[in-house]
């Protein structure tokens, strides 16, 4: 099976084992309809004993299979209209970012995220959902026009970090970044966000500054990616499903430390396996939030927002 994880074997072995019966039912004309019944209860228990008891480290292996949605995806889920607007008007367009405008519930609003490939041609494109800075400054030039006609903002981020090479840091990645960061603390309309993957590092962080950011069930978000933290720590990428476990970047953990404001739930196995009942959950909640955030004034809006972020982290004196 593609994509297929070690941990998801027993699973694979029961599914071929189930589909050979039922092809040979099928073949013979022989009634085996009790054997089905027993190897797809047996089939319901083998995934449910395995993706209850998942570590942290399987959860980021599942957030990084080839077949879940993309933000297109979700784009599609959650408005009827869509329009895509490219360019930062400043150095060019940068695939790895998509934003516009659409129509959510007959309401306009401003749709951005990050956007990983379907294959190897397109994820070269997309340069794998790893944005250059004018990614940055384009989703900034889309977040500023929403505040100047009153849009609401729908963020979706899936991104191993921000691209790392010469060319991004000699344009100032660092800096674009850190002025989303900025703006996006002050921008005077609600803004939503999912992380829906991966969310490695400022790569992220560019554009989850918002008034709610939601976690799916097996996505991760962190200021490191697990190997790299690893290969910090203890000079060892291998290590890290050991690094995950001591990190707490599942959603679970960041919906406990106040990080994230919910997890939203995937189909059993993840989201890859039935992609159009994740787009339709994450729409749900993205409609609901907006109405939610739509009742507050602005003046409590921007002085939630403040609270939330001060809020995060503990400290202390010694």
């Amino acid at each position: 099976m593609p994509g297929q994880l070690e941990f998801e074997r027993p699973i694979e072995e029961l599914t071929k084992k189930l589909d050979e019966v039922r092809a040979f039912m099928r073949q013979h004309g022989i009634d085996l309809s009790q054997e089905v019944a027993r190897l797809e209860a047996e089939l319901e228990q083998v995934r449910a004993r395995v993706y209850g008891e998942l570590t942290p480290w399987q959860r980021v292996q599942i957030a990084r299979q080839p077949g879940r949605p993309t933000t297109l995806d979700y784009i599609r889920g959650l408005c009827s209209e869509f329009i895509e607007l490219h360019g930062d008007r400043n150095f060019r367009d940068d695939p790895a970012v998509i934003g516009g405008i659409g129509l959510a519930d007959g309401r306009p609003v401003t749709v951005i995220g990050t956007q990983k490939g379907r294959d190897t041609k397109e994820n070269v494109y997309r340069n794998f959902g790893m944005a250059h800075p004018e990614g940055y400054r384009k989703a900034l030039r889309l977040m500023k026009q929403a505040e100047k006609f009153g849009r609401p903002v729908v963020l979706f981020i899936d991104t191993a970090g921000a691209y790392p090479g010469m060319s991004a840091e000699e344009r100032g990645q660092s800096e674009a970044i850190a002025r989303n960061l900025l703006e996006m603390a002050g921008l005077r309309v609600p803004t939503v966000s999912f992380v829906t993957g991966e969310g490695g590092s400022g790569g992220a962080l560019g554009l989850g500054l918002t008034d709610r950011i939601y976690v799916l069930e097996y996505a991760w978000y962190s200021v490191i990616a697990p190997e790299s933290a690893a290969a910090i720590l203890w000079k060892d990428s291998t290590q890290g499903p050991r690094a995950a476990e001591l990190m707490r970047i599942g959603a679970r953990d960041l919906v406990e430390l106040g990080v994230a404001d919910g997890m939203i739930r995937e189909p059993v196995g993840g989201a890859q396996k039935n992609p159009q009942e994740m787009v339709a959950r994450v729409a749900e909640q993205a409609l609901s939030a907006l109405r939610e955030l739509a009742q507050k004034p602005l003046e409590q809006l921007l002085a939630e927002r403040y609270d939330k972020y001060r809020q995060m982290g503990i400290y202390s004196e010694s």
